[in-house]
Parts: C-alpha cells; structure tokens; sequence
C-alpha cells in the first residue's frame, strides 16, 4: 500500500476497532482514514480499488463484529465536517452520511418534522441508516428518503432515488457504494404531538432490549412471518454462553459481549444459536449484523 502515508486522506496506520465498535470487541485495521470530504473520499477509493486493496466503512459502529484478527485494508470514517453537515430547509432535511442518526431524529420532531420518530432508540449514523434500511416496528427510514449521494464503485460521485437504492427489509442495493449523504421528505406536524410520539417509542425500546450492555443490536433478520427473538427464546437459549458473550436475558436476539469477550466468542455463539434454531424450527437465520 505504498500510495497510502501516515496523514493522507487523514489515514493512521495500525488502529485498533474495539473502541470504535458497539460490541468493544476486535482487532486492528491496517489503516484508518477520515476524508475531509466527498472528493477526498473519491480520491481514496479509486486509488484503493486501483492498488487492489480492501475497504470497509465505519459508521457509528453499532452493527459491526470486527474479528479478532482485525482488517487487513482500510477503514474509513466519514466524521469530518463536510460528513456531518446537517441542513433544514423547509419539510426537507439534507444530511450528511456521518450525521448522527439519534440526535438528528430527536432535533426533527423537536422542530415538528414528523416521518423519522419511529427510529427512536437506532444508534448509528445517517449513511449506515441507509445502508441497511435501519428501522423496527415503528418504521424504517426509506419511507423519508427523497435521493441519497453515494460514491460510485468507480469513485465518481452519484445521486439515486429510493428505487435505484432498492430498499427493502434491513438491506439495499447498494452494494460496493459509498453514502456520502442524502435528502429526507418530512411532514409538518405539532412540535409536541411528535416528540411525544418519539419518546414513546424510544420508552418501548428501553423497556425490551439490553440497551446499557455491549451489543450489536439486532443479531438476525426476522425471517418472513416470524421473529428471531421469538425463534432463539422458544428454543430455550436465553442466557446460553460462549466464553465471554451471551444470549440476552431481556431480548435473545441480542448477543451480549460481557467483561473478557472475544469476537471469537461471539461468533462461536451465532453458530451455535443458527445450529439450534435450524435443527429445532427448520428455520435459517441470517445475520443482520456485518462480520469484519
């Protein structure tokens, strides 16, 4: 990787992820970068994809395993100014991809843009949001989204409607591009009619899920007509451990990294819970974290 300094495109070599991640868990990256903005980051992946070398990207860390062993390429961060950027401009709200997913949803219904209360309690950031259609019971975010920018596979710059990004449960058509921001539609709505609303929603997710612990979230997609909680608790495995991590007693799809965790431990325990369910309901799960 002979192209790539210690400063360029804001890159440092050797950086450890546990720190950057949910779970607190994982190796080091080869190099971590923070492009200054859009055109940076274009720059970078051409000459990532020209050397040949792999790249991933780090949003708020919040659906992210990374093994133990680390990533052997580039991460990139999208934190910088131009990333975070977030502008209000009528029912629209134009966001960059690094924003924050959490406070940007609590200042809309604050301001009485009503559409996103329902991703109350979603960590993350705006360009992972869209990633993977981030949503629950309440909603998901496609339902707001009016053109999303991303950085082509060839590192030009493009804009997409919601049908080129193929939106559907917890996945997009995205693929290898990179969301660099994007344009949500809202409607107005009392200030206090949807706050009020938001914090309901956010109190129903408290009250289910392990959120004080370190986790991922959501360990699995619901499979068609069913619930993986449903599935893992029926099959007796709240509570069943793998070294240092565990199904969560509050919701078991939920995999929770206590003190002394590995990686290695939790993806010994997804195995074991998908080996379970299989055998037990006929059922594949799939993952709806990403695995490094």
């Amino acid at each position: 990787m002979g192209w790539l300094e210690e400063g360029d495109h804001g890159a440092d070599r050797d950086v450890p992820l546990a720190g950057l991640t949910w779970f607190g868990l994982g190796g080091r990256a080869r190099w971590l970068a923070h492009p200054a903005d859009p055109a940076d980051l274009g720059r970078l992946l051409q000459q990532a994809l020209a050397s040949g070398i792999p790249v991933k990207i780090l949003g708020g860390g919040a659906n992210v395993l990374v093994r133990d062993d680390g990533f052997d390429g580039i991460v990139v961060r999208l934190d910088q100014g131009a990333f975070r950027r977030v502008v209000f401009d009528g029912e629209r709200v134009h966001a960059g991809a690094g924003a924050d997913l959490m406070p940007l949803v609590r200042d809309c219904c604050r301001r009485g843009l009503a559409g996103l209360e329902g991703l109350a309690g979603i960590p993350g950031t705006v360009g992972g949001a869209l990633h993977m259609n981030a949503g629950g019971r309440f909603g998901d975010i496609s339902r707001c989204v009016e053109t999303v920018d991303v950085i082509d596979t060839d590192g030009q710059p493009r804009q997409l409607s919601p049908a080129e990004v193929g939106f559907a449960y917890r996945r997009t058509n995205l693929g290898g591009r990179t969301v660099t921001g994007t344009t949500l539609r809202l409607s107005r709505d009392h200030p206090n009619t949807v706050y009020a609303r938001f914090r309901e929603y956010w109190r129903i997710k408290k009250e289910a899920q392990p959120l004080a612990d370190h986790s991922a979230g959501c360990v699995f997609t619901n499979p068609p007509g069913d619930s993986a909680g449903r599935l893992i608790d029926s099959a007796g495995l709240k509570g069943t451990r793998c070294g240092g991590a565990r199904v969560s007693d509050r919701h078991a799809n939920f995999i929770v990294a206590d003190e002394g965790a590995t990686a290695t431990d939790v993806l010994r325990l997804i195995e074991r819970i998908r080996q379970t369910v299989r055998r037990q309901h006929g059922t594949e799960l799939e993952l709806e974290i990403d695995v490094w």
